[in-house]
């Protein structure tokens, strides 16, 4: 599993490879729950160790062999605890791992061929090496059919220890390592599938086709509400699980199959509207209607992520943990292990595999321009996050309990993958401290400084030039969410009054509004003739209509010289203050439109009044710490 918050809610994003999108809020909500979840892992872990090799590890063995059953008339599905966990709750795991998979492919950071091709290259170097190095230790017998226990990556486990051993900030890491383990898991899913699953049965498996045909059809039909989609994935469970294949199949698959996509600004309005009707009527039925308002706004599938994200990370992975990670160590279970080839085949499998295949994986997707790194991820970068990827826990032990039918044999593979986890987080810490050292890596972070300070003589400023409190935003005159952020800046003013100064700063995204490069070039040539914040509040009460002669019609509106302000629109001067900006957005960690800076520092949060405006608080009071002795 993979996957901060504090990002606005709605904002614009391009698609150029020099100006990439800014996080979306569920990939960043995700990063956060699953690095918070790595410590509740752990402890399942030694809890399960504990427990094993304690006077009461009969007790342990018993609980996971205890028989639970579900049935409906005559129909009953019965199973072992552990299986219950492994095949049941896992089905779930993969499920959210399939949504998280279809979001990135549609919206988020795998959403065009140029960002998928990299971290492809990364993802595949990163299973086929492990695997043959793990071959080439135990090439023969039973222990060869555990190739697949060293082809994935435990996410959560991995951020965990990321957050741990690596910089202070890593969010343009983490990204490219969720696009990397997006490409491990759907891998290694169709490995569990394909590889390690029993005779397969055709009806079932005709019918969990169909099933599947089925959830793709709800979305075209005009399905909305998430219960058809969970009805249909249950049957589907059931469908593959009654065919013979693993379950995880069927919770990958129901994830791809439902789709994502960025809230509609018709959407938004409309749940806008009704959510003010209910703060004038706070009645029952309007109050309804407001909530089925705000959830057709969100596509179901970021839904469902919201809504079982907790479950996946907080219950089902530590109980699959607590479940498979209690062996017995004792009369000689450690040594066995740590003298056989099939533990060390683990071992080197998922560190110097790891490490070598998705470091190499990348190198060379470099080298072939397949792509480049988010900007500031260096190799040193690079070199500690394949480290990292070395923690193959939870689909390593899964396909490790699948892979071998001998408890000996079983044991000494989840021996191995439990050390490989301790190396890989050892020789993570020291490959980015010395990233930090020898080469001066440290954040892997977009910049959060603003580039060029502002300059009362170039940039466009309203309210005093000295005031001590600043909001800089870079904005697009076609972006639907930064037309709504015009009414916040104008509370701002009427709040702090002359201490308050906002700057304009443009930010045309052509690759998303292709009339946004003449719409700033339209208020910078307004502003040769003191006419900016004129033209400015037209443009965004007038985003539908932003041809050229629309343009026009606004500069004879606002008492513009039309023969001069024509011939400004086409200056090269004034292209190149449109270039200038945007440059300074790229260089200032600028992704996506609106986005604010209080004072000279980068804000990651909600773009609300209320919450600018303690930001800005803060900001005065970092500023003049003696105010408040």
């Amino acid at each position: 599993m993979k996957r901060t918050k504090n990002e606005p809610p709605a904002q614009t994003r391009a698609r150029r490879r020099s100006l990439a999108a800014q996080l979306a809020d569920p990939v960043r909500t995700y990063l956060a729950t699953e690095a918070g979840s790595a410590g509740l892992l752990l402890a399942a872990v030694v809890v399960a160790l504990g427990w094993a090799n304690s006077p009461w590890s009969g007790g342990y063995e018993s609980l996971w062999a205890t028989e639970a059953s579900v049935s409906l008339g005559d129909a009953e599905l019965s199973m072992d605890l552990k299986h219950w966990v492994s095949d049941g709750l896992m089905a779930l795991f993969f499920f959210v791992v399939g949504l998280e998979v279809r979001y990135e492919a549609s919206v988020g950071s795998l959403a065009g061929r140029r960002r998928v091709l990299l971290p492809a290259a990364a993802g595949v170097g990163g299973m086929v090496v492990p695997a043959v190095f793990y071959l080439a230790i135990a090439p023969w017998g039973e222990a060869a059919g555990g190739w697949g226990t060293v082809i994935g990556t435990d996410t959560a486990f991995m951020l965990g220890a990321l957050a741990v051993v690596g910089p202070r900030f890593v969010t343009q890491l983490r990204v490219f390592l969720l696009a990397v383990t997006v490409i491990d898991d759907i891998v290694a899913v169709s490995v569990i599938g394909l590889v390690y699953s029993d005779t397969v049965h055709p009806l079932p498996l005709l019918a969990a086709l169909a099933l599947g045909a089925v959830l793709a059809a709800l979305t075209p039909l005009g399905a909305w509400r998430a219960a058809p989609y969970l009805l249909v994935v249950l049957a589907l469970w059931l469908a593959t699980l009654a065919s013979g294949l693993h379950a995880s199949i069927a919770g990958m698959l129901g994830g791809l199959l439902i789709p994502a996509h960025a809230p509609a600004p018709e959407a938004v309005d409309r749940a806008t509207r009704l959510a003010r009707a209910f703060r004038q009527s706070p009645r029952a039925d309007v109050g309804l209607s407001a909530r089925l308002g705000l959830q057709r706004a969100v596509s179901v599938n970021e839904r469902l992520q919201l809504m079982l994200h907790p479950w996946a990370s907080y219950v089902v992975v530590p109980l699959f943990a607590l479940a498979n990670a209690g062996i017995d160590l004792r009369g000689g279970v450690l040594g066995s292990a740590l003298s056989s080839r099939l533990t060390w085949a683990v071992v080197v499998g998922l560190v110097a595999g790891k490490l070598l295949g998705v470091w190499g994986g990348a190198r060379l997707g470099t080298r072939l321009r397949l792509g480049r790194l988010p900007q500031g991820v260096g190799p040193g970068h690079v070199v500690g996050g394949a480290v990292l990827s070395g923690i193959g826990f939870t689909v390593s032990l899964l396909i490790a309990g699948l892979a071998f039918d001998d408890p000996a044999l079983r044991d000494r593979a989840v021996v191995g993958v439990l050390l490989a986890a301790v190396f890989a987080t050892a020789l993570g810490w020291l490959a980015f401290h010395l990233a930090a050292v020898l080469r001066g890596e440290t954040d892997a972070d977009l910049p959060r400084v603003l580039d060029r300070p502002v300059d009362p003589a170039r940039d466009h400023i309203v309210g005093p030039v000295d005031a001590p409190l600043t909001l800089v935003e870079y904005g697009d005159f076609e972006c639907p969410y930064c037309a709504r952020a015009t009414g916040v800046t104008r509370e701002l003013r009427e709040r702090f009054g002359d201490r308050f100064r906002y700057v304009f700063r443009h930010l045309p995204l052509p690759d998303v509004h292709p009339h946004a490069v003449l719409a700033s070039r339209a208020a910078v040539a307004a502003a040769a003739q003191g006419r900016f914040w004129q033209m400015h509040d037209l443009l965004y009460e007038h985003q539908d209509r932003l041809e050229f002669e629309d343009i026009a019609a606004y500069a004879i509106e606002i008492g513009l010289d039309i023969e001069r302000f024509l011939d400004d629109i086409d200056d090269e001067g004034t292209a190149e203050r449109v270039r200038a900006d945007a440059a300074g957005a790229e260089a200032s960690g600028a992704r996506g439109t609106p986005t604010f800076f209080v004072g000279d520092r980068r804000h990651t949060g909600p773009y609300d009044a209320e919450t600018l405006a303690g930001e800005l608080e803060e900001s005065e009071a970092r500023a003049s710490p003696w105010l408040d002795l």
